[in-house]
C-alpha cells in the first residue's frame, strides 16, 4: 500500500518493507529507480540467496545513485529491523564486525532500500566464519584483453578444476571479466585456502602462459590476471545475480560452460534478466551439492613451495618488494577520490606528452582500485618500460598534503572488479 508522497511499503513473505524514495534513481543512465532495485531482488531471491544467503554481507551504499559518492559499511545499522540477521566476522585489522546476514527477500528488499546496489557477501557460513565454503577465482583482464581471450582462460581453469577433483560454477562477473565459484568442505582456513587458489592461478599459467598472469604486481601482467587474493580473509566478490553499480545496470550472471564463450555481458542487465530467470531458471541450482576437498590444490602448493614459488610477500617483506618495483620505469599520475576523475586525468596527461602516449599499449596504464575502511580511491600510475629513455618525463610532484592524508588512512587493499 501506498505511505505518503515518500515511501510505499511492499509485503514481500510474510513480512512489510518501507521503500523510502521509491522514486530516486539510483543508476540513472539505465533508468533504475530504487524501487525498480527492490523489486529486482525479490524476483531473484532465490537465485541471489543462493549465492549471498546465510552468509555475513559488506553493504556498498550508493544512497544518492551511481556517480555520487558512496560507501562501504561493514557494521549492521542499528535501527535495522528486528528480523535482520548479523553475524559477528573478525577482520586482519584484529577489528570485529557484526555483519548483515540475508536469508530472505525481505531482507534482500531491506537492503536494497538502503542503496545497496551490488550483494558482497563473504565466502564463509555465518555459522562458521572462520572455515570458507567457497574458493573463488576472479577473471581479471589487464586493459585492452577482449571477451574470446578471458573466456579461453576460463576454459583453462576448468580443466584445472577437473583435474584438481573440484566442481566450477562460472559466472559473468559483470563488469570486464569471469568468476568461477568453486564450493568446498568447511575444513580450511582463509589462509589454506588462499594457498589452494593461488596454486590453482600458477596452474593456470603454466598451462595458458601466453594468456593468463599470476603475477602480483601489475606492471608485470599480461592476459588476464587470476586473481587467488580475492580469498583473503577480508576480500568479498559480488555474487550471483547482483546488479553491479555500472552505467548499464549490469548484472553478474551465472552460467554453464556451454553458455560462457557463446554469451554477450552486456546483454544482463537488471532490465533482461528477470525475463531470463523465468525462462531458463538458474545454472547454479546444483552448486550447493557438489562441495569439494582441496587436497591436490593444497599438494601443488607444497610442490611450488618447494620449488622455491612461495606467496606473494607480506607485511616489511612487502614493503620491501614495492619499494624495489618503485625504481623501475612507474611513474604516478595521480591519486582520485571519485573513478569519474580517472580517465579525464589519463586523456589530459596523454594529451601533454603524446610522443609519449604513442609508446604505450593500453596494458601501461595502471588503474588500482584501493580500498579504505569505508570507501575506494584510485592510484594511477603509467609503465614505461616501452618507452624510450629520452622519451620519459620526470615523476608527477608529490601528492598534495591532503591525498598523503588521504593514503595514509587507506590500508593498501585492491577492492575487487
Amino acid at each position: 500500500m501506498a505511505r505518503g508522497d515518500e515511501s510505499v511499503t511492499l509485503a514481500v513473505g510474510d513480512r512489510e518493507v518501507v521503500v523510502t524514495h521509491p522514486d530516486k534513481l539510483l543508476i540513472p543512465d539505465a533508468r533504475v529507480r530504487k524501487l525498480d532495485l527492490v523489486r529486482y531482488y525479490v524476483e531473484l531471491a532465490e537465485g541471489a540467496l543462493r549465492g549471498a544467503g546465510g552468509r555475513p554481507c559488506v553493504l556498498v551504499r550508493h544512497p544518492d545513485g551511481l556517480g555520487a559518492p558512496y560507501f562501504f559499511q561493514k557494521r549492521a545499522p542499528a535501527g535495522r529491523p528486528a528480523w535482520v540477521e548479523v553475524a559477528e566476522l573478525r577482520y586482519p585489522s584484529g577489528r570485529t564486525a557484526q555483519e548483515i546476514v540475508p536469508r530472505q527477500a525481505s531482507d534482500l528488499a531491506w537492503m536494497a532500500n538502503l542503496a545497496c546496489l551490488e550483494l558482497h557477501p563473504h565466502p564463509v557460513r555465518a555459522d562458521d566464519p572462520e572455515h570458507p565454503d567457497e574458493l573463488r577465482i576472479d577473471l581479471d583482464p589487464v586493459p585492452g584483453v577482449q571477451w574470446p581471450q578471458i573466456v579461453q582462460v576460463a576454459g583453462v581453469a576448468h580443466a584445472v578444476l577437473r583435474d584438481a577433483g573440484l566442481v566450477g560454477w562460472p559466472k559473468t562477473s559483470g563488469s570486464r571479466g569471469i568468476h568461477v565459484l568453486v564450493r568446498i568442505e568447511r575444513r580450511w582456513t582463509y589462509d589454506q585456502v588462499r594457498r589452494a587458489a593461488l596454486a590453482l592461478a600458477r596452474e593456470v599459467e603454466r598451462r595458458a602462459p601466453d594468456l593468463a598472469t599470476s603475477a602480483w604486481h601489475k606492471e608485470q601482467r599480461r592476459g588476464v590476471f587470476v586473481d587467488y587474493n580475492q580469498n583473503a580473509r577480508d576480500r568479498t566478490v559480488c555474487s550471483a545475480w547482483s546488479v553491479r553499480a555500472r552505467p548499464d545496470a549490469r548484472v553478474s550472471t551465472p552460467l554453464d560452460w556451454r553458455q560462457l564463450a557463446r554469451c554477450d555481458p552486456a546483454a544482463f542487465t537488471l532490465w533482461t534478466i528477470p525475463a531470463r530467470w523465468r525462462r531458463h531458471g538458474d545454472p547454479h541450482e546444483a552448486i550447493d551439492a557438489h562441495a569439494g576437498v582441496l587436497d591436490t590444490l593444497l599438494e601443488w602448493a607444497r610442490r611450488d613451495e618447494a620449488a622455491g614459488q612461495g606467496d606473494t610477500p607480506r607485511g616489511a617483506a612487502a614493503k620491501a618488494v614495492r619499494a624495489r618495483a618503485a625504481e623501475g620505469p612507474l611513474i604516478e599520475l595521480g591519486r582520485f577520490d571519485a573513478e569519474a576523475q580517472v580517465q579525464p586525468a589519463i586523456d589530459a596527461w596523454k594529451k601533454a606528452h603524446p610522443d609519449v602516449a604513442a609508446c604505450l599499449a593500453p596494458r601501461d596504464l595502471l588503474v588500482d582500485r584501493m580500498r579504505g575502511r569505508s570507501s575506494l580511491w584510485y592510484r594511477v600510475r603509467v609503465n614505461l618500460a616501452r618507452v624510450p629513455v629520452r622519451l620519459r618525463p620526470a615523476p608527477a610532484p608529490a601528492p598534495t598534503p591532503a591525498r598523503k592524508a588521504r593514503k595514509s588512512q587507506a590500508p593498501k587493499t585492491r577492492a575487487s572488479s
